[in-house]
């Protein structure tokens, strides 16, 4: 097939008019999805919550185009930060003993009803108590929250007082929990001062946070390693959040266990997340093709583009997912895969908690903001979500295909990564594609 497709190619090529069209139409095309991936991850016009905290109104510090050398209007650095990462087999049981030894004297235990009766959430609560660390339990997390939902979950924090927080659950949970920290260290602030611009203010952490530790159920959303905290803004139908490098947790704490209890939708949708935030931040804009350039580096965003760092944690996922995805949904006994991918949920979730994601992600927010009465199998039936990882994983495909001419390299390499394509063959279709390209100039 590709060699028939060459060959028409090359009898389009022979005709001079037909090569200046497809020349010109080759660079628009090119140029159109330049321009796209960098309107996704320009922070001052992007509303996706992975960019648009990123604006001219932090510190009242005025954006230059404008370089370290003044001569270049993008970025030259990239800087590289996460939560600490403590991952094993039932691991969850020193939690009680970290926060004695943080000096916490009253924790607040955030989780949903229905990760609040499994097994894991005893073994939460014994380690707590053995370890003489008061806490109080909040279980009114709603799956796919909303602004609502933060609000009540904010206002319990602020009552509470609390010294350290403790989510227990999948993304949902740990998004809320780090709502709840953030308003409540803040309980002067309007609740749209931190939300993302547009349609927030925008405006930065003027405090620090409590230390807060996450023990992720669900193998997928990276929340762990991530200061982003996403809802529904139900008033303007519209998916937003919260970013900020303040909103990390202090700890992640990866424990497999957890996941053999993951239903089997909720196991695919969740790492059809972790594969999408591998590959998007795989190919991402280069950090240094990102502007404009900031003039001090508390500007600069914690989403910054692909860069050198980022593209190893992406790489390692991308081979792990090909290995223990498709087994980690088939069998929810299989410990080996269930832990393999719960751990390459942490780790796509470094890469792309600094590098970003792009278009399916920025698109993933219009599509589960329309949901009208989708409730899917295995998840709450209290009200309609499309689960985050099925709404990114729908444009996928189309998105991928539509990039691939920009980035050629970096699609090869990442079908080469998840087993669809042989190394030889990468090879040749990279060399065809390079002689083309040259025969059009």
């Amino acid at each position: 097939m590709f060699s028939y497709n060459r060959i028409c190619m090359e009898r389009m090529l022979s005709n001079n008019r037909c090569q200046g069209e497809l020349r010109n139409s080759r660079r628009y095309h090119n140029a159109k999805i330049n321009d796209l991936l960098l309107a996704v991850t320009d922070p001052r016009g992007c509303t996706c919550p992975a960019h648009s905290h990123f604006n001219d109104t932090l510190h009242n510090i005025k954006l230059r185009k404008a370089s370290h050398d003044g001569k270049s209007s993008t970025d030259y650095a990239f800087e590289m930060a996460s939560s600490s990462i403590r991952y094993g087999n039932g691991v969850t049981r020193e939690v009680g003993m970290d926060f004695a030894n943080m000096g916490a004297h009253k924790v607040a235990l955030f989780t949903d009803k229905t990760v609040g009766k499994l097994s894991g959430f005893q073994t939460i609560i014994e380690s707590l108590s053995n370890s003489d660390v008061n806490f109080d339990v909040y279980d009114k997390v709603r799956i796919e929250p909303s602004d609502k939902s933060f609000r009540d979950a904010a206002q319990f924090a602020k009552n509470g007082s609390y010294d350290a927080y403790l989510a227990f659950g999948g993304g949902s949970v740990i998004d809320t929990c780090k709502a709840a920290n953030l308003y409540a260290c803040h309980p002067d602030a309007d609740f749209f001062d931190f939300v993302n611009a547009p349609l927030g203010r925008g405006l930065p952490p003027t405090l620090p946070l409590k230390p807060l530790v996450a023990v992720p159920t669900t193998a997928g959303t990276g929340s762990e390693t991530t200061g982003v905290a996403i809802f529904d803004l139900t008033e303007r139908n519209a998916k937003t959040g919260i970013a900020h490098r303040y909103l990390r947790p202090t700890l992640g704490i990866v424990d497999a266990v957890h996941t053999l209890t993951m239903p089997r939708n909720v196991a695919i949708y969740s790492g059809f997340d972790v594969l999408c935030h591998a590959l998007e931040s795989f190919t991402a804009i280069p950090y240094n093709k990102r502007s404009p350039c900031p003039t001090n580096p508390i500007v600069r965003p914690a989403y910054q583009g692909s860069n050198p760092l980022s593209d190893i944690w992406a790489r390692h996922a991308l081979s792990k997912i090909r290995q223990f995805f498709i087994r980690s949904c088939k069998d929810a006994s299989d410990i080996e895969a269930r832990s393999e991918m719960h751990l390459t949920s942490a780790i796509a979730g470094i890469g792309f908690g600094n590098a970003g994601v792009h278009i399916p992600h920025a698109i993933s927010y219009a599509i589960a903001a329309q949901v009208r009465n989708f409730v899917p199998e295995h998840y709450p039936t209290d009200h309609p979500i499309i689960p985050h990882g099925l709404s990114v994983v729908m444009s996928a495909p189309a998105v991928f295909q539509l990039i691939a001419s920009e980035c050629p390299d970096r699609c090869l390499e990442g079908a080469s990564l998840l087993g669809a394509v042989l190394r030889q063959l990468i090879e040749q279709m990279l060399e065809e594609y390079y002689q083309i390209q040259y025969d059009l100039i």
